[in-house]
């Protein structure tokens, strides 16, 4: 059933909703990486077991999030962080 292109495009679109319903761009990674495998299932670049599948939606996803993370940039209300002290010499 993984080997088939429109469940990676169902997935993507279902985990689409989720990140409409969560704040920020929680999910927006693993719809990217979900709606990749499911192109590249699609157009017979990927092929294999599920464990194939699973990997490469893994690292698709990890792909998609850093290349938001350079394009979009941190979060303005992030916590931040200071590591010098304003009373150390």
């Amino acid at each position: 059933m993984w080997q088939e292109w429109w469940v990676w495009m169902v997935a993507g679109l279902a985990i689409g909703i989720l990140e409409i319903l969560a704040p920020g761009y929680i999910f927006l990674g693993f719809m990217v990486g979900a709606l990749a495998v499911g192109g590249l299932i699609g157009l017979g670049v990927l092929g294999g077991s599920f464990a194939v599948a699973l990997t490469s939606f893994a690292f698709l996803s990890l792909l998609a999030w850093i290349a938001m993370r350079l394009t979009l940039g941190k979060r303005r209300n992030a916590t931040k962080t200071f590591n010098k002290d304003v009373n150390d010499g």
